[in-house]
């Protein structure tokens, strides 16, 4: 990656103080963002914050819960008073049930579409003035290896990821004149917090997921913050709508 390419820009990163959102905060400040960390979990927030601030980072944590509007619109608002401006999003904040359909509750299905769906949608609807009032902008959604294949475990997780998948395509066809280029990360199975309770939760999930990945092993936080730093700058200028699986090739295997 070029050296500091991403100088003078403004990320936020929402569920960035720990797992994926923080192995993308990580790429983004090596390249010379400011980084926003939000998250409901002070301690780590404050952690992650001056982990990037060891980088060479300007970072500060912000604290919103993603799935309420006015939070979310705070959030944007604090950003913009802090730094003068708002250049990537990357809509990371996600959680999973582990529950077939059958034994979700609505309550429960609402919590996890809201908290991975919903979210990305409201974070990304209060930036975009912004970002048009700026000349353009960079929006990162999550989304998973669950974008693609169905999985009884987590049909609401599921639901939701392949729902930012469709939201990035309609986001990417309004906003492209704007200078507004969004893109979806479906990352494959990759050694974090939320992953670490499928394992405990899923029986042999470690194992099947070692069989079918080619690279032959769980993937790591830093291995997303190459893509984060390509899909935040200028290369990737002429990229938006896609979904580019980070999985080791797991995605690839029939």
């Amino acid at each position: 990656m070029a050296d500091r390419e991403l100088k003078g820009r403004v990320a936020v990163v929402t569920g960035g103080n720990g797992g994926i959102g923080l192995g993308m905060a990580r790429g983004l400040a090596r390249a010379g963002a400011a980084i926003v960390v939000s998250g409901r979990n002070a301690d780590k927030s404050r952690r992650a914050v001056d982990e990037l601030g060891g980088l060479g980072a300007a970072a500060v944590a912000i604290e919103a819960d993603v799935a309420d509007e006015a939070a979310v619109n705070a959030l944007v608002q604090e950003t913009v008073d802090r730094f003068g401006r708002l250049d990537i999003l990357v809509n990371n904040a996600g959680m999973n049930i582990r529950k077939p359909v059958h034994e979700l509750t609505l309550a429960e299905w609402r919590r996890v579409i809201d908290t991975n769906l919903t979210s990305a949608f409201l974070a990304s609807r209060a930036a975009y003035p912004i970002m048009k009032k700026n000349g353009g902008g960079k929006i990162i959604n999550i989304g998973s290896m669950m974008s693609i294949f169905g999985a009884s475990f987590a049909p609401a997780y599921a639901a939701s990821k392949g729902g930012i998948v469709q939201l990035t395509k309609a986001m990417a066809s309004g906003w492209a004149r704007d200078n507004i280029q969004v893109n979806a990360v479906l990352p494959g199975w990759i050694d974090t917090e939320l992953t670490t309770n499928a394992r405990r939760e899923v029986a042999g999930l470690h194992d099947r997921v070692l069989a079918r990945t080619p690279a032959d092993r769980w993937g790591v936080p830093d291995d997303l913050s190459g893509v984060a730093v390509f899909l935040g700058g200028p290369a990737s200028d002429f990229v938006t709508g896609t979904a580019i699986p980070v999985d080791g090739g797991y995605s690839i295997q029939g």
